[in-house]
């Protein structure tokens, strides 16, 4: 019998308030591990999240003391095959894109440890607040398991000496120095992490969600481009969302001194 199934707790705990989406990692004493139950839990609610109107932004956090310790080797020790692991790596790739390609911004809640997969996800993240308690690391090379997939988050995240350095020797660094490195956006006070969250999520709920998703989706994609047709593809952007109704209503809003309504279109 799979244990996790008997278990009356789901994997992933929801909830939705002012617009804001709650995803709770619910691996407690796992340490959150992403187990493929828990993965499809949370790729499937990141999917309902886009299509959900009253959603605007997607928090990610995790229950007990840590927010995420990585893919569950026990589960991936448990089935020794190639096939098995492919699957597996193949699964994480496609939640990870899932999050950069979502069109509303995921905003990392990070508290206790975020390691290897965990760490991860606060990189495939677009913001992340961490409690001035939290520790990350990418510490794969310890157990003779480079973290390649975290890699690829990591390394968009962060400058590559600093990703380079925590790839080769798996230390922990402090939520003070992912900050410094740009791992994570704000450090706070434990007891303050909630509220931060939910300010943050907060100020970007309050505006039109048809410029944000056009935002987001152009950041990734002007990234990837040379400087010449980053530039062309941004203008295009631009005069795109210029035709849009928000875009009009933001303006004559800014120009009357008066608060906009928006209407997502």
């Amino acid at each position: 019998m799979n244990v996790e199934a008997a278990i009356a707790e789901p994997l992933l705990l929801r909830r939705t308030t002012d617009g804001i989406a709650w995803l709770t990692l619910n691996r407690p004493k796992a340490r959150n591990a992403l187990s493929v139950g828990l993965m499809a839990a949370l790729d499937a609610a990141l999917a309902e999240a886009g299509d959900d109107p009253a959603v605007q932004v997607v928090v990610i956090a995790g229950a007990g003391p840590a927010f995420c310790a990585g893919h569950d080797l026990r589960e991936l020790r448990g089935n020794p095959t190639r096939t098995a692991y492919e699957a597996v790596f193949a699964q994480c790739a496609s939640l990870m894109t899932r999050i950069v390609r979502l069109k509303k911004p995921v905003i990392a809640r990070v508290h206790g440890v975020a390691t290897a997969a965990g760490c991860q996800l606060v990189a495939s993240c677009d913001l992340a607040v961490a409690a001035d308690t939290a520790r990350l690391a990418t510490p794969g090379v310890n157990i003779g398991l480079f973290c390649s997939t975290p890699m690829v988050a990591l390394t968009r995240a962060v400058g590559r000496k600093a990703a380079m350095e925590m790839l080769l020797t798996g230390e922990m660094i402090g939520a003070e120095q992912a900050r410094a490195l740009g791992l994570v956006n704000r450090v706070v006070p434990d007891a303050d992490l909630d509220a931060a969250v939910a300010a943050l999520a907060g100020q970007i709920a309050a505006k039109s969600p048809l410029t944000v998703a056009i935002g987001k989706e152009a950041f990734y994609r002007q990234a990837e481009m040379t400087l010449a047709d980053a530039y062309a593809y941004a203008a295009e952007v631009m005069t795109r969302n210029m035709m849009a109704r928000d875009a009009a209503e933001g303006i004559d809003a800014f120009i009357a001194k008066r608060q906009p309504v928006w209407t997502g279109r």
